[in-house]
């Protein structure tokens, strides 16, 4: 039980013995291992709720969490939706539309099309216009799927076929904005809670550059940012929330290249790395999307957020980097979790678990908090040393060779930190 309010799990066949479905106060399955026949199904999901009694459904950072259907959907049946309203989500998740009103509103962003590109036509002109590389990406988007780079004429023509295709088969949306490609950005992040009431907190930021093919790795919190263009991205982080009166939990997305900084999408759902802001704010995200959710004011003003020392999180996944990052299910043999002051680890772990072949390879997120950056660093090391998980593999290794690498150290990195140096970063003993 949460904040005093019982709690329904809802679970696919094979994860019938996973934690959150003992931890519950009741589960039910909703259907097969495939994630269309589970968790991607929101007629069983409704009907889980409506059987159950439920009042609200918290759709977490995956799966239907960024469905404005599925938010349409809990809104018709008076199901309260944790999060954003449907129209919110279709308006952002739409990333050629957030990117027009960014520019309505005079937040920076990438220079590129307005809207989205109708044709390989209008792509190949604005190329001209704009100059090479550009970045092909899809309207409905997400975790560097339907993206692609194109440095002349006939590699956009390419770009943008397979892009097309691409998110037409993720995400069920073809349509494609262009953007010029900016070379080896820093990836910052605004985390914000807005409620009914037109109160906006931001709760700082996020740096999200340790990224492999687009997908993070390794955040930390509050980031190496200079002072005078935190605030600036904070301007335009409030600005941005209050053009499109957003509610509920949120992340407004940037990259930043030497002192420029471009808008380049919204998450309107609570994000894998919200850990690290709750560490250094002392904010239970979670526990306010919920409050929001059922009407209530935030209940802390913004001058009551400040930063608490530096936080670093780990993604723990179920993979294998010395074979290119394939994934490694299987039954978990042993399983020790570090422990001390500052130390976190969220997971679905626990010894004879098996790890499913069917979902996402993240097993656990390894979170630490020191005083300053440096304390940070070395207690995450501390703890990637301490963690066991005997029975599959996993990158633990490769996180710690991160953690040691003398410009990570440094904070010398970007976007590109681990394209560049992913030969030494797989330098490591499998028996360490």
């Amino acid at each position: 039980m949460y904040m005093g309010i019982e709690t329904v799990a809802v679970y696919s066949t094979v994860d019938k013995d996973s934690l959150h479905v003992q931890l519950a106060d009741e589960a039910v399955c909703i259907g097969g291992a495939k994630s269309q026949d589970s968790y991607l199904n929101m007629e069983n999901i409704i009907s889980a709720a409506i059987n159950t009694g439920a009042e609200a459904i918290h759709p977490g950072f995956g799966f239907l969490s960024e469905n404005a259907e599925f938010a349409a959907l809990c809104e018709d049946c008076g199901i309260t939706f944790i999060g954003p309203r449907s129209e919110h989500i279709k308006a952002m998740g739409n990333k050629s539309w957030a990117r027009h009103k960014m520019i309505e509103i005079d937040v920076p962003v990438v220079p590129g099309s307005e809207g989205e590109i109708e044709n390989i036509e209008e792509a190949l002109k604005l190329a001209r216009s704009i100059g090479y590389p550009v970045l092909v990406k899809a309207s409905a988007g997400g975790g560097g799927r339907g993206m692609r780079i194109a440095n002349d004429e006939e590699s956009l023509k390419n770009a943008f076929n397979t892009a097309k295709a691409e998110a037409i088969s993720a995400f069920g949306d073809g349509t494609l904005y262009l953007e010029k490609y900016v070379a080896n950005p820093r990836h910052i992040e605004f985390q914000v809670l807005c409620d009914k009431y037109n109160n906006i907190i931001h709760l700082y930021q996020r740096d999200c550059s340790i990224q492999r093919r687009n997908q993070k790795v390794v955040e930390e919190a509050p980031g190496l940012i200079d002072s005078e263009l935190r605030d600036k991205m904070i301007e335009a982080t409030i600005k941005a929330c209050r053009a499109i009166n957003y509610e509920n939990a949120g992340t407004i997305e940037f990259l930043v290249s030497g002192n420029d900084f471009y808008f380049i999408e919204m998450n309107t759902r609570i994000q894998v790395e919200h850990p690290i802001t709750e560490m250094i704010t002392g904010k239970d995200i979670v526990k306010e999307q919920i409050k929001i959710a059922a009407g209530e004011k935030i209940a802390f003003s913004q001058d009551e957020v400040s930063i608490n020392g530096y936080s670093i999180e780990c993604r723990i996944n179920a993979e294998s980097p010395k074979h290119g990052f394939r994934p490694s299910p299987g039954k978990v043999k042993l399983l020790h979790i570090p422990s001390g002051n500052g130390v976190r680890f969220d997971s679905l772990l626990f010894s004879d678990y098996t790890v499913q072949p069917f979902y996402d390879s993240m097993v656990g997120k390894l979170i630490v908090h020191g005083e300053n950056r440096e304390e940070a660093v070395k207690k995450m090391r501390a703890a990637l040393e301490e963690l066991v998980i005997q029975g599959i593999e996993t990158n633990q290794n490769f996180l710690y060779m991160i953690m040691n690498n003398p410009d990570y150290i440094k904070g010398n990195f970007d976007t590109s930190f681990i394209n560049l140096k992913l030969e030494r970063l797989l330098e490591y003993d499998d028996n360490e």
